[in-house]
């Protein structure tokens, strides 16, 4: 059986102090690996941020190196394989792929969370030891997290001042809202106006809570589908910045097929008015979050907002019911 394997895993109370101190020269290296990672996944559009996480990889690897200088003198040059996925309860890393999309925000908590589970974890282990030498070693653990701690302060004031942080955060900002949500509010303004007329025409024309909830079914998840390859074929971000086709395309797709079904979902009530009754009241809430969206994060006066798109759902609504009872 593999060491790496969940039933191989062994408990950190079983350690012995040379293994303590070549896990902590594993997790000191992986460390510094993962900030250079995050560096050049930034480094194009928060250069500050990038600095400082090279500067803070460069020094986890001057402690890596201080660790092996200890493992030499006190057991010589050969290091056991030990890593952190070879022990039970010891503190894990997110993937970096987990966190290098989710924006420089995300990035920069994820630093700060790395430096504190690694302190804590070795304040709580040097608790639980009895032997002196080996509660020492992980109070000096501790203490150097800690001062990873402070150095990560100290980098973050000399290369983020607040004006160029506020820059980076404005270029995140702006990213945000062109990889996710316009393209995401394209969709749910589609979905939710477009899907009017079918939908309620159908169930005027019909009275069938069932016939009206598949075409709304059909209506939505069609333009859902068709919205998401538009937008992801349209643009695939190297010109216009817009960054990810399949994200623009996800953000828009899923929207899309949510706008619909807000108001297709309420005909799953076999009672014909009920269910047209809650369709409206889902319509009106759809109509004012696209307001409000377009308000937190395209900056358009919320009142301008509320009348150009109650104003166009609407037209659509009334076509629908006008259709529907011809």
């Amino acid at each position: 059986m593999l060491l790496g394997t969940f039933a191989a895993r062994r408990k950190f109370k079983d350690l012995n102090e040379q293994e303590v101190l070549a896990l902590a020269i594993s997790s000191e290296e992986d460390d510094a690996r993962i900030y250079r990672t995050y560096a050049a996944k930034v480094r194009a559009d928060s250069p500050a941020t990038a600095d400082m996480l090279t500067a803070m990889a460069d020094e986890e690897m001057r402690h890596h190196h201080r660790l092996i200088e200890m493992h030499k003198r006190r057991f010589g040059d050969q290091i056991p394989l030990i890593r952190r996925e070879h022990v039970a309860g010891y503190y894990a890393r997110n993937p970096t792929w987990l966190i290098e999309n989710l924006g420089i925000d995300r990035i920069r908590a994820e630093i700060v969370g790395m430096e504190e589970a690694a302190h804590a974890f070795y304040v709580n282990a040097a608790q639980r030891v009895s032997d002196a030498d080996t509660r020492k070693l992980l109070g000096d653990l501790a203490t150097a997290e800690a001062g990873h701690m402070r150095l990560g302060e100290a980098l973050e004031a000399k290369y983020l001042p607040g004006d160029v942080r506020t820059e980076e955060d404005a270029a995140a900002h702006r990213q945000f809202v062109l990889t996710w949500v316009q393209p995401g509010l394209a969709g749910l303004m589609d979905g939710s106006v477009s899907t009017l007329a079918p939908i309620f025409a159908t169930a005027f024309a019909t009275q069938n809570t069932m016939t009206t909830l598949l075409v709304g079914l059909a209506a939505s998840v069609g333009a859902g589908i068709s919205m998401g390859f538009t937008e992801a074929a349209s643009d695939d971000g190297s010109i216009s910045g817009r960054g990810s086709p399949f994200k623009r395309g996800l953000a828009a797709g899923v929207m899309t097929a949510l706008g619909g079904l807000g108001h297709a979902l309420p005909y799953l009530i076999p009672h014909f008015w009920l269910a047209t009754m809650i369709a409206c009241a889902v319509v009106f809430c759809e109509l004012w979050a696209i307001a409000w969206i377009q308000k937190r994060y395209m900056d358009v006066p919320f009142l301008r907002a509320a009348m150009q798109v109650v104003l166009g759902g609407s037209l659509v609504f009334a076509a629908g019911i006008l259709i529907g009872n011809a």
